[in-house]
């Protein structure tokens, strides 16, 4: 039989979804996979089954639905500051994952550069190693998980083509400031590069940080491909809408690039989420303060337990520290954890490109009581470390 594809052997199936398998088998409570255990706000679960039984069951419009369109331009016009145009800037997408790979796909050719922040969402090595191009990596440093400016610019001198930046981060629940983003924007004007962007935690930032949209930046637009989604701002990471935010000519393409990879997303889900995108400013006032709060409770928790972490300025994720644990197997303790503990995680080494075997991130995105259950079974490391 002939062989499959080469490139497969560059990087693995999902650490993150096999540590959710790994919890189902053991029963432990899932703090790997970054989905809630809380349901979506109640008026938008009434507007999906308006949407099915007003009969929205067959192919909308490739790119987006009009009236989803709309909405989200209405929408990210306020928090972007751009002017955007529903019909020329937008391509909606299934979900972020597939949004990050139309960007990919649409300003890369193969045998390209792309530099990708290491620890990153395990997502964007294989996007970028699917689409043909080579990943460059330039490490953040711990605690605050911070590029160093010369290492930067000495990756872009190498000739690359775009820049992923995940901001708010996932893992590292790093938000980048006004300064960082400034510098990455003039690094990428001066070496003629696109910067692709995962935004999809960008309303839930804690106090004092704030999110700053790099396309918003001056000479940025053109440059930048916005990636995001609903999935996280509105509990409904089953519903895979995710969009692509970019120049005229950049959508021109993506349009292209997604219509060959999925033809579309969910019709009725893209009629129901106009009510999300309708929602008044007060509900990010809350969805802010609420996951403050889950943030606090956990964090709380790993307090108790004497892990070491580096307190998230945004996203829901924490890296916790097990060093103490002298652990040679990151995956192998995550294993143990969910088993003999019973709270699922993910290892660390999975985000990194450098040999990092010391951490693990845990999320926050459920209940209080779930978090409180969660705490007091971590509790037992206090035995065992």
């Amino acid at each position: 039989m002939p062989s499959i594809a080469n490139h497969l052997k560059y990087f693995t199936e999902s650490v993150i979804r096999e540590m959710t398998r790994v919890s189902n088998e053991c029963g432990a409570i899932n703090l790997s996979q970054g989905f809630p255990d809380f349901d979506p706000p109640a008026e938008l679960v009434a507007a999906a089954k308006r949407a099915l039984e007003q009969g929205f069951h067959q192919y909308a419009i490739t790119w987006g639905a009009a009236g989803f369109r709309e909405a989200l331009a209405r929408k990210q016009r306020y928090w972007m500051g751009l002017d955007l145009d529903p019909d020329t800037n937008i391509v909606v997408t299934c979900g972020s994952t597939e949004a990050m790979m139309v960007a990919m796909m649409t300003v890369c050719n193969p045998g390209d550069k792309v530099i990708v922040f290491s620890p990153f969402y395990e997502n964007y090595g294989a996007d970028t190693i699917l689409t043909g191009a080579k990943p460059i990596y330039v490490p953040l440093h711990p605690p605050g998980f911070n590029f160093d400016p010369d290492e930067l610019r000495n990756a872009f001198k190498q000739g690359v083509k775009a820049l992923v930046l995940c901001n708010p981060s996932n893992p590292t629940g790093k938000v980048f400031t006004r300064e960082e983003l400034q510098y990455i924007a003039d690094l990428a004007q001066e070496f003629d590069a696109y910067i692709l962007t995962d935004e999809v935690y960008e309303h839930i930032v804690y106090a004092p940080h704030t999110h700053t949209y790099i396309a918003s930046l001056p000479g940025m637009f053109e440059r930048t491909v916005s990636c995001s989604s609903l999935s996280k701002t509105y509990a409904i990471t089953g519903w895979r809408l995710g969009y692509v935010i970019a120049s005229q000519e950049v959508i021109e393409g993506a349009k292209k690039v997604h219509d060959f990879l999925t033809v579309g997303a969910a019709s009725p889900l893209q009629e129901a989420a106009v009510t999300a995108l309708n929602f008044p400013l007060s509900y990010y006032e809350q969805l802010q303060n609420e996951y403050t709060r889950l943030r606090d409770c956990f964090l709380g928790y790993l307090d108790q337990t004497g892990l070491p972490y580096t307190i998230p300025q945004g996203a829901y994720y924490v890296l916790a520290d097990i060093s103490d644990f002298d652990v040679k197997d990151d995956t192998a303790f995550c294993r143990w954890l969910a088993k003999e503990i019973g709270v699922a995680a993910v290892p660390g080494s999975s985000f990194f490109h450098e040999s990092v075997n010391h951490l693990i991130r845990f999320h926050f995105a459920k209940r209080e009581d779930t978090l409180k259950a969660a705490g007091e079974r971590l509790l037992k490391l206090k035995e065992r470390g």
